[in-house]
């Protein structure tokens, strides 16, 4: 049985805040290199991960949205004949199938050669009976060639998205500069989203409304109520009549809260950081707006301007990290700024004063930095901010942690993540003991509880999918760097997890 995986990414129904897109089946049904045939079901499928496996049920390790690879081991002529004899039975491929769109497989891969000449035309016909899309895996095709096509396509999906993003970003900026700034803003937005956008309560909107009779504008309505009520949600989002909803709280306009709704048809990783550049905009150009040096700042450093020449002082400034409070913009008065973002995992602020202890709140606090080194101390206050969790104290400082300072935690963690993506985390553990014991098959297997042939196998499949040479010394120093940054993001994610909130 191969547990081979490409990296975590969320499925069908995953966490939105990792942007990245599945690969359509389509595209590596056109990928030459790849050979393969589409036989039976739907063409085309949202691929969100691969997985191979020769279990006569699977379906019981899948998060939904994998391509399922099999070699059709389980009713192969004399292999595993309890299983065999479950399949080629009468009905056994059609419960296979419908197993398998019940767990929300994308689509099932079946590799031909050396077990099977061809794909059993009764798999074929169960697939397409239950709308499950089955492709043929030429024998010259090996299954971890798969997978890697897969992780290459999602990489320059993530990539093309980036840079829309991006390019999104700069035009909002632009938008917000023009004379008649609002219905720029608006009117780019619609074009970006590909859909309607909506102020709320004014009315002033840009794009195509969605149909009444979808009901997609009473949920909007909705919605926008809802983050428009005094302690509401921030954001908010819903589907209705094929259409993706969101709301963002804006400030206050006139007596009422005012609020920002999309609606578009399609929905991409990278909208929701879109839409939420919009807001920030719009928050500037229709809301009560501080007063003061800090909040025009704020507006040149999103229009573009450099941070040294925004700020306008040499500092120091000090990047604070913040959870646990109900009120930011009481934290953010009672450290003497307006420079704060409260959408997020945390709350991030921009203070030229040094913070202490905010009751009610934990605090990561950057060291001193100079206008032109702000994403270090971000970077420095997120770490401090895990500390003080962990610890449960009410504020943790920066202070370098010494080899490992060399390198800033925010780049070694995407290094390691980019790195071993590949890997599952059964194999990223494997990888990990077996550097631990310096090479030592039988020393690794005993302090994992497997057979050394297990740690062999798994070995060589780590090899494959990272297609590094795990004999050279360079490449095992860096995979272990890489393995104990994982660790020690796995660690405060835990400790986050299980700390009670802070209460005030």
């Amino acid at each position: 049985m191969d547990e081979s995986r490409t990296p975590d990414v969320p499925g069908p129904g995953g966490d939105a805040a990792s942007p990245v897109p599945p690969v359509p089946l389509g595209a590596l049904l056109a990928d030459r290199e790849l050979g393969l045939r589409h036989l039976a079901g739907p063409a085309e499928a949202a691929v969100h991960g691969v997985h191979a496996s020769e279990m006569a049920d699977p379906a019981p390790y899948l998060l939904g949205g994998e391509l399922l690879l099999t070699a059709g081991a389980a009713d192969a002529a004399g292999a595993h004949s309890e299983a065999a004899e479950g399949l080629a039975a009468a009905g056994g491929y059609d419960r296979y199938a419908a197993r398998l769109v019940a767990a929300g497989a994308a689509a099932l891969g079946f590799g031909v050669a050396p077990l099977h000449e061809e794909v059993p035309p009764a798999l074929a016909e169960a697939c397409a009976r239950h709308g499950l899309p089955l492709v043929e895996v030429p024998p010259r095709t090996p299954f971890t060639a798969v997978a890697r096509a897969v992780w290459r396509l999602m990489a320059e999906a993530r990539t093309r998205e980036l840079r829309r993003v991006t390019e999104a970003q700069q035009a909002l900026a632009a938008a917000a500069a023009r004379p008649d700034p609002v219905p720029a803003v608006l009117s780019r937005l619609a074009a970006g989203l590909g859909g309607y956008v909506v102020l709320w309560p004014d009315g002033r909107a840009a794009g195509g409304p969605p149909p009444a009779a979808a009901g997609a504008r009473e949920a909007l309505d909705a919605l926008l109520a809802r983050v428009g009520r005094p302690g509401g949600p921030a954001t908010a989002t819903d589907q209705a009549g094929g259409w993706h909803l969101a709301a963002h709280a804006l400030g206050r306009h006139a007596d009422r809260q005012a609020a920002l709704g999309t609606a578009a048809q399609v929905r991409t990783p990278g909208d929701h950081t879109i839409a939420s550049v919009a807001a920030v905009l719009l928050t500037l150009l229709t809301a009560e707006r501080p007063a003061g040096e800090q909040a025009a700042a704020l507006t040149r450093l999103l229009l573009g301007g450099s941070p040294a020449a925004a700020l306008g002082g040499p500092g120091p400034w000090y990047a604070v990290h913040a959870r646990g409070g109900p009120d930011p913009r009481g934290l953010a008065a009672a450290l003497g700024t307006v420079l704060a973002d409260p959408d997020g995992p945390a709350v991030r602020l921009l203070t030229d004063r040094e913070p202490g202890p905010q009751p009610g709140w934990r605090l990561g606090v950057s060291a001193p930095a100079a206008p032109d080194a702000l994403a270090v101390a971000d970077a420095q206050a997120h770490r401090a901010l895990a500390r003080a969790e962990a610890a449960r104290t009410a504020l943790a400082r920066h202070t370098e942690p010494g080899l490992a300072g060399l390198v800033g935690e925010a780049e070694a963690r995407a290094h390691a993540e980019a790195l071993l993506g590949p890997l599952s985390p059964a194999l990223r553990e494997t990888l990990r003991a077996w550097l631990a014991h310096h090479g030592s098959w039988d020393r690794t297997a005993a302090g994992l509880g497997v057979h050394r042939n297990t740690v062999r196998q798994r070995i060589a499949r780590a090899a494959a999918l990272l297609d590094r040479d795990l004999d050279d010394a360079d490449v095992r120093m860096e995979l272990w760097f890489a393995l104990r940054t994982a660790a020690a993001q796995a660690a405060e994610q835990g400790a986050a997890a299980d700390d009670p909130p802070v209460s005030g």
